[in-house]
């Protein structure tokens, strides 16, 4: 096969530099991409910064357009961006697909907010010197866009910053993860062959280091970034006068109510603690159990966790494959060690075979733990029993992390309470702080992030409000 070329003005790219791509599953390379360096970068950032002026005077139904034929073609390839995701990333067969069916939800839902960005009427004759004033508001894209995008959701993360981009108005160069550029050159070919202005969209893989020329470039407007705190903050600071949205993960707690339906709680927060080796931001990783239920649920849950599908990601029947590498495999497991020298239990898990981490499920873990404070990012869940609700709430905010909470109850006034309290982004009722309607708020409060994505919010966040005051004479 040969190695993958990138898309810069236009143009498809090769270099002398290559990046080979592993499928941790197999550990065998499923394909080599061409690595952009300085100068491609600057032409990526100077040829988004030409098209913008063709970008921006792209009407709704132009914009929407666009959208929609990028919606048609992945629909129309489904099953092939399905088979790539889970070439590189070892996701399940059966959650790529359902990866893919968000992507299409996504560019959809771009091209039709694409015709909703309204503006308002503002009176201006609120004092007799403003008599007979009026000003109009509207929205206007912001500028070229620089969007890094993570390993875990590599088309759909991947959407929530071109759709809303592309919808906008505004050009983007996009910064695909190294773990897993193969899926984004795909979608590059796609968006390619639509009407965009050249250069509207480019993508550029290259090493994490590189992606700062996009956060320090006066050209782009806007960065948009997903992935660890350590990175996106750091990136932050070095972004100048330009606007950042962070999207930068949690150790997500879960509240099991003791009215809870215990059989609903225990299926949605094993599919959220364990799908895709637990590799999400909002994965459960912190379950808050009410003591006159916390037996009952912790024998069910090891019983669930014990009989998980674990293996090879092609087959349908699979849960949880292999984290991204061994490295970060190695990495929880040394943690789950320090845990229980540290005094805590282990009720199952815990082992790893090289990418593979079992199952795993921990009692007696302390709030600094590791595996409680810091975003364990895989198939690892403490569980800890409270007396009273409001001791659970305050459980769950001790947290550097304020991504999402799932709640699972059946009193309105704990409803109200933890919507009130949470100190998390979004707050889900009885379901796991694994669900996510791309339509939906999606950020974070403390290191989890700064700004929303969802399709209507991040448009937002790449406009910018302008006033035209008239008098009327």
């Amino acid at each position: 096969m040969e190695p993958a070329k990138f898309l810069v003005n236009g143009e498809w790219i090769a270099t002398e530099n290559k990046q080979s791509v592993t499928n941790p599953y197999k550990n065998d390379v499923v394909g080599e991409v061409f690595q952009a360096g300085p100068r491609q970068i600057d032409q990526a950032i100077m040829s988004a910064a030409d098209a913008f002026s063709q970008t921006r005077l792209l009407t709704s139904f132009e914009r929407s357009t666009i959208l929609g034929a990028i919606a048609k073609e992945i629909e129309s390839s489904k099953e092939t961006f399905s088979k790539l995701i889970t070439g590189e990333t070892g996701k399940p067969i059966t959650f790529s697909r359902v990866e893919v069916e968000r992507a299409i939800f996504t560019f959809t839902f771009s091209a039709e907010e694409a015709k909703r960005i309204e503006g308002n009427i503002v009176p201006l004759d609120l004092a007799p010197k403003s008599n007979d004033r009026i000003a109009l508001v509207r929205r206007f894209p912001l500028g070229p866009v620089g969007a890094i995008t993570p390993f875990n959701f590599p088309l759909n993360l991947v959407a929530h910053k071109v759709g809303p981009a592309i919808a906008a108005g505004c050009s983007i160069v996009l910064k695909p993860s190294s773990k897993a550029p193969l899926t984004a050159l795909r979608l590059a070919e796609i968006i390619d062959r639509t009407v965009l202005p050249k250069g509207g969209f480019n993508v550029v893989p290259c090493p994490g280091d590189q992606a700062e020329q996009l956060v320090t470039d006066k050209r782009i407007k806007l960065i948009t970034f997903t992935g660890s705190p350590a990175v996106g903050w750091a990136l932050k600071a070095k972004a100048g006068k330009k606007r950042v949205l962070l999207e930068l993960g949690g150790n997500a707690g879960v509240i099991v109510d003791k009215d809870a339906d215990l059989a609903h709680a225990l299926r949605r927060i094993v599919q959220g603690a364990y799908g895709n080796a637990g590799q999400s931001c909002i994965s459960v990783q912190r379950v808050f159990v009410h003591e006159s239920v916390y037996t009952r649920f912790s024998e069910q849950l090891l019983k669930m966790t014990k009989s998980i599908a674990s293996g090879d990601p092609e087959n349908e029947r699979t849960v949880v494959g292999p984290m991204i590498d061994e490295a970060a495999a190695s990495k929880v497991e040394g943690w789950i060690f320090e845990a229980l020298a540290q005094g805590a239990n282990l009720l199952c898990g815990g082992r790893r075979t090289g990418a593979f981490l079992e199952p795993t499920v921990v009692t007696d873990a302390r709030p600094e733990m590791k595996i409680n404070a810091q975003e364990v990012f895989a198939p690892v869940v403490t569980i800890a029993p409270f007396k009273e609700f409001r001791e659970a709430v305050q459980m769950v905010n001790q947290s550097e992390y304020g991504l999402q909470a799932g709640v699972f109850t059946n009193n309105l006034d704990h409803v109200l309470y933890a919507y009130r309290e949470l100190e998390v982004g979004g707050v889900i009722i009885n379901d796991s702080s694994s669900y996510r309607m791309d339509n939906m708020p999606y950020g974070g409060v403390k290191d989890s992030g700064h700004g929303r994505e969802g399709v209507p919010y991040a448009i937002e966040e790449m406009t910018e409000l302008k006033l035209l005051g008239l008098t009327m004479v």
